[in-house]
């Protein structure tokens, strides 16, 4: 993964390469850098027929089962191998071609093969009808060449890799001959220098990379490229802008480095993706060239879910980044609102107000006598939905505490400019949360967040500043500003002033965005003749990268856009949402929401882009949903009744600290309070659906030691002690019309017709000290698994092993794969170190240390971007999963009196729904921490009364925690406050033999992924069991009564611990 610096080396190396004729070298370093792919010298590989080379070099870029456009690519490439060599009557290639080359496509499409197979059978392969016309060799590549071509192109793993920067002539020898002559130090030449792929004419793009470093010398006003961005010539004057607070010299240290935004320095995109159904052979089937479109639409928000009437006209939106069914609003006449979406309920509501009238200036004061009219400008949340901001029509920003539910607070309020305060955005340019404002004054203003102190005033717009967007590169932290008349400018936190001016397309009045992951910059605007203009832009070199059509001729107000899962953008216009796939300039799909919308409406996406809140006319908000924000909101549905319950039941709010009383364990004294509460007892089969799975007829298989649904929820995989592997597959019946796992319909034990399981490799020694893992890729297309042995990757179709690694010593406990990248797995071992291991490449790019015993847990949170892990030394450490540092730890609460076992404290890990509450569950306990500060909120433990837990984990909503136990008793919790609500005895799935022989219990629960009151138990004797509470009653909850001699639940009141 290079950094920005070393990946512009490797461009001038690659020029010196080849103005120097070392042509061989430079194609080799384009290859093992994966930065550019020549189109010229794979043209010439493929006129000149070596296939081998093609593939070599193609292969630098991408595998053969990263995506279908990979898969194509080289299906094309060995299929025209294979037509040549019939063409040259050469069978004995033909048939090694065909069974070494060609084989991997036949588990994808079998027809496909068979009918390549059958061509050696004919004398002319011509004489099949669908190869009529090909004629010869030089023809055929040519053709093939132009589909190859079409196919790089699309191919996302190819994206930004086809065009080499203009560099100017002999760029490598000017700067090594710079940093002779100029500075003891060339790697600062270098860096300084890391713009210089632009035109001759370009010195920088967006921003000098290194510029205001820590150890940087104070930089000088420099000419920005007019040539590049601007049709008339603007002035480069800069006023110098007053800070405050920031330190010595007025200057801010830059914040911890992350990954940059726009370069290759982040993850790399997913590799292991789900192979296509079928590949389309051109000549043989028929193209589909609109099938990838349609898949796309199915992903966007287009159904209207909810209508929220808030009175007044929606002025802005914004859901919280982790509660994705809370909706701030804000409208013309200043009111701000908290919508709980799914169950259209306006939480709270304010109008405006200045809070402390006699600290305003006389100039607001002046303006509110004469218009007490005021509107919400813009509405924000803080990146960790703690805090929220609102910007107004007139002077103020306030900033409230948000503590869940209902509960917010006044925070700060400023006074912060002379007319309407238009946008604001946080950032965290100093390690303090800032705020940044911008207003009619044609200022922008950084304001700490903490105490209101004013930190740096930016002055030199000629407008009012439309919007800003703060964001960080590397260790370089800046933002952008827009103004009305169209100019774009960018600074850093200093009182240098603005380091850049442009001009957005048509002088349009635009906002800037990046997307999610930070590597792509989107503008939107709308000039004053109503031309709107949406482009992506080439950070590096301030172009323009990419516009996008299908606009309006003449829109109504500035444009608004927004971007989703960093693959969407939409924009609302012409009385409609108007969607674009990034990666296609053209228009993707436009949504009316059932009519009523206004002419350009306001868009918001919630952060996985499965709800999109737009406003509409007669005061209303229309949420559009995916099928996913569906779900969402139908889980959001099943909580309404948590909202009822006491404080003290619930999780504690955000911000606020848990009293240790409360999470005291259980003593055997009953030193706790206790709380009395009614639970269902289940102790028949009647009083609940079950359904066993066993493989005992095919297989021999041993205890079930790992268990886990496949995240489409039509199957589950278990993994045997004995290493063998176990999947049983629901088909679609009329029992069973999703396909989905159910109690009502018999699975089927999926064996492929090699017969062979997928199998790990085995240690010799005793079997029951073997700790066996594995984690299933997102696309259910791979699974990952290790019994003590190296670690074993198969593929879920074939049941072939693809690779195996890493032979023990140390041997895998634990695996978990990074929710970004399939390619990048955290690996825990059993000498307490941690793996992040690269797939792809074969190799370990970092080992964390930091447990002092075997890993037995892991667990990623994308809305964090951390890695949590547990150890047998009862630790839980938080790591950062970008730059893999340790950010804090803590040891597991224990109860007093507990006894000590072996496996007492081998804990396991699990996120909350929210990605940020984590369930640590061992033999002993159940606890919930709030995993950014790392604080236990809740408890439940055993004392002495109960057998050990064997496992537990969350239901696919988080609502609940089903839990297993050493006796055969199976729990289930309410995972807001760990009051017990349901157990299940084990004479309720077991046979009376089993529970009086040799004692049959569960070791290990899985919840299904989108069922959450389904969940399924692994067993001793090697079998499955899936539960669902009776039809009747769709949850775990006490059934009615059942007349006519059959059992009824028993309803008992337990004594808990009180969490």
């Amino acid at each position: 993964m290079a950094t920005a610096l070393s990946r512009d080396l490797i461009f001038l190396i690659m020029q010196f390469l080849d103005e120097e004729k070392y042509k061989e070298t430079a194609h080799l370093l384009e290859q093992e850098s994966g930065l550019f792919f020549s189109m010229n010298y794979l043209e010439e590989l493929i006129f000149g027929g070596k296939w081998d080379e093609v593939e070599q070099y193609i292969s630098g870029f991408t595998k053969v089962d990263d995506n279908r456009y990979s898969m194509k690519m080289f299906f094309e490439i060995r299929k025209q191998k294979y037509l040549e060599a019939l063409d040259n009557h050469d069978r004995a290639k033909a048939v090694d071609i065909l069974s070494k080359d060609l084989k991997v496509f036949s588990s994808f499409n079998e027809d496909l093969f068979k009918e390549m197979t059958q061509l050696l059978t004919l004398d002319n392969f011509r004489d099949n009808e669908q190869l009529s016309n090909y004629r010869d060799a030089k023809t055929a590549r040519a053709i093939m060449l132009i589909e190859l071509k079409k196919l790089i192109e699309a191919n996302p793993l190819f994206r930004d890799k086809l065009q080499f920067p203009s560099v100017k002539n002999s760029r490598l020898w000017m700067l090594i001959n710079q940093s002779c002559r100029n500075s003891s130090d060339p790697y600062t030449q270098l860096a300084t220098s890391n713009q210089a792929m632009a035109s001759g004419q370009k010195t920088e793009g967006f921003l000098p990379m290194c510029a205001n470093g820590p150890s940087q010398p104070a930089p000088t006003p420099v000419q920005a490229p007019l040539n590049a961005w601007v049709s008339a010539p603007s002035s480069m004057t800069h006023p110098v802008g007053s800070g405050a607070g920031a330190g010595p010299s007025g200057t801010m240290n830059p914040a911890a480095v992350s990954k940059g935004l726009g370069d290759s320095n982040g993850m790399p995109r997913t590799r292991l993706s789900a192979a296509p159904d079928r590949i389309m052979v051109p000549g043989i089937s028929p193209p589909q060239s609109n099938g990838l479109q349609f898949n796309m639409s199915e992903e966007l928000p287009k159904t209207v879910a909810r209508i929220l009437n808030l009175g007044s006209v929606p002025t802005t939106m914004d859901f919280h980044p982790y509660q994705q069914n809370i909706l701030l609003a804000g409208t013309d006449t200043g009111e701000i609102s908290l919508w709980e979406v799914s169950a259209r309920e306006r939480l709270v509501s304010r109008n405006f107000q200045v809070w402390d009238i006699g600290a305003s200036s006389m100039t607001l004061k002046a303006a509110l006598i004469k218009d007490p009219s005021v509107s919400v400008r813009r509405i924000l949340w803080s990146p960790d939905g703690s805090l929220f901001g609102v910007a107004y029509s007139k002077h103020i920003l306030q900033l409230y505490a948000y503590f869940g539910g209902s509960d917010i607070r006044q925070h700060l309020e400023i006074d912060s400019h002379i007319g309407a305060v238009n946008n604001l955005a946080f950032c965290n340019p100093n390690k303090n949360l800032c705020v940044v404002t911008c207003g009619d004054d044609k200022t922008i203003k950084v304001w700490d967040v903490a105490t209101g102190a004013k930190l740096y005033t930016f002055e030199g717009h000629e407008a009012a500043v439309h919007s800003v967007c703060p964001h960080q590169k590397e260790n370089v932290h800046f933002l952008f500003s827009t103004s009305v008349d169209g100019k774009i400018k960018a600074w850093l936190y200093d009182v240098m002033g603005s380091r850049v001016d442009y001009y957005a397309p048509g002088h349009s009045c635009a906002t800037m965005a990046y997307t999610a992951d930070g590597k792509r910059l989107f503008s939107c605007g709308t000039t004053k003749e109503g031309e709107s203009h949406l482009v992506e832009w080439n950070e590096n070199e301030g172009t323009v990268k990419r516009t996008y059509q299908g606009f309006n001729k003449r829109s109504l107000g500035v444009v608004q856009f927004d971007t989703a899962k960093n693959r969407f953008l939409a924009a609302g216009d012409d009385y409609s949402v108007k969607f674009w796939d990034m990666d296609n300039c053209v228009l993707l799909l436009s949504v009316d929401a059932e009519g009523g919308l206004p002419a350009s409406p306001r868009i918001r996406f919630n952060k996985e882009g499965s709800l999109l809140a737009v406003s509409a006319n007669d005061n209303k908000i229309k949420v559009l949903a995916t099928v996913d924000g569906l779900r969402l909101m139908r889980t959001y549905e099943t909580r309404l009744h948590i909202a009822s319950r006491a404080p003290s039941d619930a999780l504690p709010k955000i911000g606020e600290s848990e009293n240790l009383e409360n999470i005291r364990p259980r003593s055997a004294e009953g030193g706790n309070p206790m709380k009395a509460s009614k639970v269902i007892e289940i102790s028949s089969p009647a009083q609940f659906c079950s359904l066993k799975l066993s493989a005992h007829a095919i297989v021999k298989t041993d205890k079930i030691t790992r268990l886990i649904y496949t995240n489409s929820g039509n199957a589950i995989l278990a993994l045997a002690l004995n290493g063998i592997h176990i999947l049983w597959k629901w088909p679609q019946c009329d029992l069973n019309f999703s396909g989905k796992a159910t109690t009502k319909a018999t699975p089927q034990l999926v064996k492929p017709a090699s017969g062979t399981l997928m199998t790990n490799n085995l240690i010799d020694g005793r079997p029951d000290e073997t700790v066996a893992c594995f984690a299933l890729s997102k696309n259910d297309s791979y699974v990952m698994s290790a019994s003590g042995g190296k670690i074993s990757l198969f593929n879920m179709m074939t049941f072939k092993t693809l690779a195996t690694f890493l032979s023990p010593p140390p041997a895998a406990t634990y695996l978990a794969f990074h929710p970004q990248d399939n390619n990048i797995v955290a690996i825990g071992m059993d000498d307490s170190t941690i793996y992040i291991y690269n797939v792809r490449l074969d190799e370990v790019k970092s080992k964390l240390k930091g447990h002092s015993k075997k890993i037995t847990g892991l667990a990623f949170s994308h809305v964090l971007n951390v890695l949590v892990s547990s150890a047998a030394d009862s630790q839980l450490i938080v790591w950062d999963s970008s730059q893999w540092e340790r950010q804090k730890g803590c040891s597991l609460q224990t109860s007093a009196g507990t006894k000590p076992t072996p496996r007492r404290s081998d804990t396991q890990v699990q996120f909350h729904q929210d990605q940020i509450h984590l369930l640590a569950v061992n033999e002993t306990q159940l606890s919930i921490y709030d995993t950014r500060k790392l604080e236990c909120v809740k408890q439940w433990t055993i004392g002495e009364a109960l057998a050990p837990i064997s496992h537990a984990t969350f239901s696919s909503d988080s609502q609940l925690v089903y839990s297993s136990f050493l006796d055969g008793m199976v729990r289930i919790f309410d995972a807001s406050n760990l009051q017990l609500q349901c157990q299940i005895n084990p004479t309720a799935y077991l046979p009376s033999d089993a529970i009086s022989s040799s004692p049959v219990y569960p070791l290990v629960v899985a919840a299904h992924p989108q069922e959450p009151n389904q969940f399924a138990i692994g067993l001793t004797d090697g079998s499955v069991h899936v539960f669902e509470p009776l039809e009747s009653q769709n949850k775990w909850e006490v059934p009615h009564r059942i007349e006519n001699g059959l059992a009824t639940p028993q309803v008992v009141v337990l004594d808990q611990p009180q969490g």
